[in-house]
């Protein structure tokens, strides 16, 4: 197998004496990895450059990477491969043998590019460190992947630039998905000098080196470790959300925090055997192979759509109409314009409405400036592609229409037909339901082939999915612009067939109307809220209830029952909350008893039972209700496979890597088998091998 990583070693002469300048360098354009045979070879020329400063050969040895990449962290193929106790420890060691070496060298980190995970260790390894300018993103986002930075870089960041500092880089940022940039780790004190970037990066930083190496310059060190005060506070702050976060199956951060709270007090050796027996027990965990997976699958799955159909069917867009002007239709109003650079005109039924949904636009636009995601020139160029109308000829032009009107058939139905004669013949008509029938929508269409589902999620800035939906009538051209239309937007795509509440909504809607089910049976509010935190899901279903709002949530409740049948049950207790105008916020801080008032209770239990379930059982009920309905959502053919199930509630529903989405816990926990017969994935697609 060719390696995906070189290591090489360039004798530099500087006015100070001969630096070894060792590069790592991804193979055939790929980012430098850290996988077993790039490490041996790290290791080989390190121990080298050891012999040599040790005989006066070279004064410093400087470690960096390409234009544009430092190293990209661990090859996390070979991670995911790993079988045996014995492999992983192996690799945990060895990252520690490197950094041992970098620290009790001469040495230097001459960041390049991004640098993550372990390459951004084996820069922290390093008694100095430079960064390019334009060197992004850095960061540790090992917690997110289930794993803990295991090469040093629990021990040594603290120590570096202080507890809250580290993990703030540690845990709260891979939580949030944020890295930093240059500038921003010159802040922290994580570098200690930001050069020019590019193509004068390597001058810039020897010479700097050169200053360090003469004494011209002397990076200032503080001792973090004497202020316990300080560490203890930091440490506090965030025990209750990672302990939070273990109950959800996700043990990464706490032992994350763990190993950062002891590392002031700790030798330099008992912190790294500490995280060599961290490191280990979570490469040998199902959680990380199921993190793995999911985190594979929004990597390849996301950006190649199974059942796409081919690119170049698609039809140009040149001009975009949207049926409505309310919040959603402004939303993808900015979204379309903003991407696709195209002309977006709202249509909406009266003057009014249209200059409601254009102040919409607005104030969107004027966000995006504030935030600096815009500057002045590009927010004017935005507004002006985006105008409103009452007047339905103005969409005559559009080669795309997309309806956002009130979620009921009929409504829709009646916009589609009154906007197809209106437009060409080769005009795409899009609709934005989250769960009605896009097939009967298009039954009275002269055209029903031109019409397929667009269904993106709400906030549509921040969500990432699109679920596109065929009906049995929808044209291959048709299909394929809806494809290239939501990769345009920037979002990935998931290939469904026209089936009630698709995928996202069908398995959400589930799972709330089992919780809701509990209620009426006599389970109390509270046992139910807190029922569902060993899923690790996002939010729990009173949560996701306050999102929606009772009057939706009964909605495509009742919906979904109408076509799917009574598993999904009956709730009069929604009825009363949505009659009494119910109105209710949820508490989801970790410290929080009960996220919800317990005076919800009132609602609820139109059909007793003499023991309702307890929080345990709630957990089971809903795990057997989301098994038998992810195996009925795939027997109807509505995606072609568990993967996009799972690629489906990660980018949809934010549900968590570390349960690999939905399919690799229901397997994991034995939900599947005992509820449809069969596990949803082979072993060792998302489990242990």
């Amino acid at each position: 197998m060719t390696p995906t990583t070189t290591i090489s070693v360039e004798n530099v002469p500087l006015a100070t004496g001969t630096v070894a300048l060792v590069t790592m360098a991804g193979t055939d354009g790929r980012p430098a990895t850290l996988g077993p045979r790039s490490i041996a070879a790290l290791e080989e020329a390190l121990t080298a450059c050891a012999t040599r400063v040790h005989d006066g050969e070279i004064t410093a040895v400087a470690l960096t990477g390409t234009p544009g990449c430092f190293a990209a962290g661990a090859d996390l193929r070979a991670v995911g491969s790993m079988a045996r106790v014995e492999d992983a420890r192996a690799v945990a060691e060895a990252g520690h043998r490197i950094v041992t070496l970098l620290r009790d060298l001469p040495s230097f980190a001459l960041l390049s590019g991004l640098a993550l995970g372990g390459g951004l260790e084996l820069a922290l390894a390093c008694r100095y460190r430079v960064a390019a300018a334009d060197a992004a993103p850095l960061g540790l986002p090992e917690t997110s992947l289930g794993l803990v930075p295991g090469w040093g870089g629990c021990y040594l960041l603290p120590r570096l630039v202080g507890p809250e500092a580290a993990l703030q880089v540690i845990v709260d940022n891979p939580a949030r998905q944020r890295t930093l940039d240059a500038q921003r780790a010159l802040d922290l004190g994580l570098v200690d000098s930001v050069q020019r970037g590019g193509e004068d990066f390597r001058d810039g930083a020897l010479a700097w080196v050169t200053e360090v190496l003469s004494g011209a310059i002397d990076p200032v060190r503080s001792d973090h470790t004497s202020d316990a005060a300080a560490w203890e506070q930091a440490v506090s702050a965030r025990q209750q959300l990672v302990a939070r976060r273990a109950e959800g199956g996700a043990p990464a951060p706490q032992r994350a925090l763990e190993l950062v709270a002891a590392a002031r007090t700790a030798s330099r050796a008992e912190g790294f055997a500490a995280e060599d027996l961290a490191l280990t027990e979570l490469i040998m965990s199902d959680q990380l192979r199921a993190g793995l997976y999911a985190f594979g699958l929004t990597r390849s799955r996301a950006r190649r759509p199974a059942g796409a159909p081919p690119e170049e069917l698609a039809r140009p867009v040149r001009r975009v109409g949207l049926l409505g002007a309310g919040l959603m239709a402004s939303q993808l109003a900015v979204l379309l314009a903003r991407t696709l650079r195209v002309p977006v005109v709202m249509r909406d039924l009266d003057d009014d409405r249209a200059a409601a949904g254009l102040r919409h636009v607005h104030e969107q636009v004027a966000r995006l400036e504030r935030s600096g995601r815009l500057d002045e020139a590009r927010a004017e160029e935005l507004r002006a592609r985006v105008t409103a109308t009452a007047d339905l000829s103005e969409l005559a032009g559009c080669d795309l229409v997309v309806e956002a009107v009130f979620e009921e058939l009929a409504v829709k139905q009646r916009v589609f037909a009154e906007v197809e004669p209106v437009v060409g013949p080769d005009c795409v008509l899009a609709t934005n339901t989250s769960a009605l029938s896009v097939t009967e929508m298009a039954a009275g269409l002269a055209h029903p082939e031109r019409v397929v589902g667009l269904h993106f999620f709400n906030p549509v800035a921040q969500m990432p999915l699109v679920e596109v939906i065929r009906t049995p009538h929808t044209s291959e051209a048709a299909y394929a612009t809806a494809f290239a239309v939501a990769a345009g937007a920037r979002k990935s795509a998931i290939a469904c067939q026209d089936a009630p509440g698709f995928v996202v909504n069908r398995v959400l809607v589930r799972m709330l109307g089992d919780v809701l089910g509990t209620l009426e049976e006599g389970t109390e509010v509270s046992v139910a809220d807190r029922a569902l935190r060993p899923m690790g899901l996002p939010m729990g279903p009173f949560q996701l209830l306050q999102l929606v709002g009772p009057a939706v949530a009964m909605h495509v409740l009742d919906e979904l029952r109408r076509t799917l049948g009574d598993r999904y049950p009956h709730s009069p207790g929604l009825e009363r909350m949505v009659a009494d105008g119910e109105r209710f916020t949820v508490d989801e801080r970790p410290s929080a008893a009960s996220a919800v008032r317990e005076d919800l209770d009132r609602f609820f239990g139109s059909r007793p039972l003499p023991e309702p379930l307890d929080a345990d059982g709630v957990l089971e009920r809903v795990r057997r209700a989301l098994a038998q309905e992810v195996r009925l959502l795939l027997d109807d053919g509505v995606v072609a496979d568990a993967r996009d199930v799972d690629l489906a509630m990660v980018l949809g529903a934010g549900w968590p890597l570390h349960n690999g989405g939905i399919t690799p816990y229901l397997d994991r926990t034995g939900t599947s088998e005992a509820v449809t017969g069969r596990r949803f994935l082979e072993p060792g697609v998302a489990t242990l091998p």
